[in-house]
């Protein structure tokens, strides 16, 4: 399985639509100076989704050996309007949760 059909198959799971891969763009995020995210998104069309016709999704590694992987999907709803403002606002939700928890 791609990591195309991994990402695919979550967001059938979590949004509960048929998404068809459109294309892969690299993004650097870039806050102060410092490198914050880099990575490429892989953006998708939804069929089926009541609130969007569009999805962008991504994984990464994690330090945790049960859950080695990273699903992350942003469905483009304003104010996500660009797979650049879906990155920020992933970053901002982590942090958010990372903030939660301590």
């Amino acid at each position: 399985m791609t990591h195309i059909d991994e990402l695919r198959d979550v967001i059938h799971h979590l949004h509960g639509a048929k998404a068809s891969h459109v294309h892969s763009v690299p993004v650097k995020e870039v806050f102060q100076g410092q490198t914050v995210w880099d990575g490429v998104v892989e953006v998708f069309d939804l069929a089926g989704h009541p609130k969007a016709n569009r999805i962008y999704a991504w994984m990464h590694d994690t330090d945790n050996p049960a859950k080695p992987k990273r699903h992350v999907t942003v469905l483009h709803i304003p104010p996500v309007v660009s797979l650049e403002t879906a990155v920020k606002a992933a970053i901002v939700q982590e942090h958010r949760d990372r903030a939660s928890a301590n």
